[in-house]
């Protein structure tokens, strides 16, 4: 199991679902623990009820059915799936609306999906923050400079129980990218990756949960952009630059001019 998971941290995102069904046939009995801890690309589905996409994952599944976050039912229908309390539902459905505001502002497009669940103990609640971004020119994006491309948000919180005016948050991040530029002067170029974080905090109730796992999620997801950028934009860049250095830093280096006037 320890090698798998090494594995799948060194797998590219687009292939992440290729290898995650290799290892389920190779080790059948660690199928659950691998589908738990395995963050896969998300995909997406259309509620016919609202006319509105919503992202699928781990987080809203149950048997091989979906949960919508705009209708609270599955799709396809389910009998007996899981559904929040009421009061999580309430607070679900403004946890999306609020989310939608965010996903537009920061990533200009996109799908976003919020799911709130109780904690097995009901001692507190866990919520999950998902965006998805197609950044390539036939879908999301919206300057054209991608081929390809896609960038996948996940923010798992567990929110702890009220004591005292305060709660206990921890908040778990991954970021996968994938990009894919196709131009006549650089030709085909892939990079990919992931990465994770973790963030806890205890935190003051008195202006709500919402407002709190909000900001976690800001300041966390900043941090792991400029990550992203450093290491993966970063080190390519330094890499390109080594190997095939700008045309202007070949050109012979000009002597001055030491003839007397």
């Amino acid at each position: 199991m320890e090698a798998a998971m090494g594995l799948m941290r060194r797998m590219p995102p687009k292939h992440t679902d290729t290898a995650l069904s290799a290892l389920l046939s190779l080790l059948p009995d660690h199928s659950s623990d691998l589908l738990s801890q395995i963050d896969q690309p998300l995909q997406v589905l259309c509620d016919v009820d609202n006319a509105k996409e919503f992202i699928l994952c781990e987080y809203n599944r149950d048997a091989d059915s979906y949960r919508s976050p705009w209708s609270n039912k599955y799709h396809p229908p389910l009998e007996e799936g899981m559904h929040p309390s009421a009061e999580l539902r309430k607070l679900e459905i403004e946890a999306n609306e609020i989310f939608t505001v965010y996903r537009d502002q920061y990533y200009e497009g996109g799908i976003s999906s919020v799911y709130l669940w109780e904690e097995d103990d009901n001692e507190g609640f866990v919520a999950c923050f998902l965006i998805k971004k197609d950044g390539s020119k036939y879908a999301h994006g919206k300057r054209g400079y991608l081929h390809e491309g896609g960038w996948d948000a996940i923010h798992v919180i567990q929110v702890g129980p009220e004591a005292q005016g305060m709660a206990h948050y921890c908040l778990t991040s991954t970021i996968m990218l994938s990009l894919t530029t196709n131009g006549d002067t650089s030709g085909t170029f892939n990079l990919s990756g992931s990465i994770r974080r973790q963030m806890k905090a205890d935190l003051s109730v008195e202006d709500g949960h919402l407002c709190n796992m909000g900001k976690m999620i800001e300041e966390l997801e900043g941090k792991l952009r400029n990550q992203l950028d450093q290491v993966y934009f970063g080190k390519t860049k330094e890499m390109v630059c080594t190997l095939r250095p700008p045309a202007e830093l070949l050109l012979p280096m000009a002597l001055p001019d030491t003839r007397k006037p």
